[in-house]
């Protein structure tokens, strides 16, 4: 089964005053200003990053919308095998959508 984890970006240390908001890397300055520990990832990370949660959103929101459906479905009389069916078809197309290997 292939591994569909995220990997874990380069993280870039730098120096941040505290005070003025100056960024120093990779070390702190002369001492004039007080410097805490950063760390910052690339662009292309921080952007492949964003296009993968827009992608989430967008999947929770067509699941949200799918289940927004179901609850609100009411079977007609004699009807209710055919749209029990019906509604397990939807949910096993949802969870392939789901499914990372997509």
């Amino acid at each position: 089964m292939p591994d569909h984890r995220v990997p874990e970006p380069d993280y870039i240390q730098a120096w941040q005053c505290i005070g003025c908001g100056k960024i120093e890397a990779p070390q702190t300055c002369i001492g004039v200003c007080r410097d805490r520990k950063v760390y910052f990832v690339g662009r292309d990370e921080h952007e492949a990053a964003l296009a993968q949660i827009a992608r989430l959103r967008e999947c929770v929101a067509h699941v949200r919308d799918a289940l927004l459906r179901f609850e609100r479905a009411t079977p007609r009389e004699g009807a209710w095998r055919r749209s029990y069916e019906a509604l397990q078809a939807e949910v096993r197309e949802l969870r392939a959508m789901l499914d990372p290997a997509r």
